[in-house]
């Protein structure tokens, strides 16, 4: 699972960097074979791990968790190249 990779990940290079603490964190997809219970699951997880001044960056084509994230910077494809477009609720 790609959360669970990702935090591992996290504690090792916090432990390596002297304990130095990880803002943000940025995770890959992943989340499309999930059920709905353990897709419940990591959305909790995510939302626990953004309390403070935590930015978690999600890269997801789930609608499930795309509707649970209120902040989103969205990457668009075109023939004239790509766009971003930021959307804060």
């Amino acid at each position: 699972m790609s959360l669970a990779l990702a935090l591992g990940l996290s504690d090792v290079v916090q432990s390596h960097a002297g304990g130095q603490k990880l803002d943000t964190l940025f995770i890959d997809e992943g989340f499309g074979t999930l059920d709905d219970g353990k897709l419940d699951n990591v959305i909790s997880v995510l939302q626990q791990l953004t309390e403070g001044n935590r930015l978690v960056g999600i890269i997801s084509h789930v609608d499930k968790l795309e509707e649970s994230i209120p902040q989103k910077l969205r990457v668009a494809s075109t023939d004239r190249g790509s766009t971003l477009a930021l959307e804060l609720s």
